[in-house]
């Protein structure tokens, strides 16, 4: 964040009309922007100006931006929002395991965009969810300490698997948790790719806590992805 008060947001993408787009559409929101054309550039920019979030494209002239985050990972944490005309699921979950925050496929709505970095900037600001003793949204509460679920003034119950979801879940609010890691985390490394028990525990999950797969407000679904808490 600047002396002024506003944040940093870095975007390193090599097409000038992109960069412009996004320049009046975050200025307008507030937001400091700096620019980078390339990879080597982008990485410099981040140790020189300390942003507070990068948009990455991963089509950059001088290396991918796959390489770019994962030389960033080894020593920032900045909250990274990937562009990308990758659309396959495979491409997203790598990103997301190299230490993406999120992603945004081409072309995109500016409305979303301009979502998914208040988000980011959002978790940024109110700190690491891992340290929170209570979850809250419209619709859920839930109380990490006394283990409790509620939809509204109704507690829920869950069993062990569907609570220890949730708890993930909720823990990376607004972010998306892949597969892979869910199946880790609950059932262990051998399990990793038994996708047919997760879609079974999510959609008991859901019905538990009233939550209408085709119009959700609780858990989204990123197809052949993950899934993503919605934090409102």
């Amino acid at each position: 964040m600047h002396e002024d008060g506003k944040l940093k947001i870095l975007v390193i993408d090599d097409e000038p009309q992109i960069i412009k787009f996004l320049r009046i559409a975050l200025q307008s929101e507030g937001y400091d922007v700096l620019q980078s054309l390339t990879g080597k550039e982008g990485l410099e920019h981040i140790a020189l100006h300390n942003p507070d979030l990068i948009v990455l494209d991963l089509g950059l002239p001088d290396m991918d931006g796959l390489q770019v985050l994962q030389n960033l990972r080894e020593w920032s944490q900045t909250p990274v929002l990937v562009l990308s005309v990758r659309s396959r699921d495979t491409d997203k979950v790598t990103l997301l395991d190299q230490g993406a925050n999120d992603y945004v496929t081409k072309p995109f709505s500016i409305q979303e965009f301009m979502a998914r970095i208040r988000v980011l900037l959002r978790n940024l600001a109110t700190g690491d969810n891992q340290s929170l003793t209570i979850f809250k949204n419209d619709q859920l509460t839930v109380d990490f300490v006394k283990r409790r679920v509620f939809v509204g003034e109704e507690p829920v119950h869950l069993s062990k698997k569907e609570y220890a979801l949730l708890v993930l879940l909720a823990r990376n609010a607004d972010r998306v948790v892949t597969q892979q890691v869910i199946l880790k985390e609950i059932w262990g490394p051998a399990r990793q790719d038994d996708t047919q028990y997760l879609r079974i525990l999510v959609a008991r999950l859901r019905q538990k806590l009233h939550d209408d797969p085709s119009k959700p407000r609780v858990i989204q679904t990123e197809q052949g992805v993950g899934y993503r808490l919605l934090s409102s």
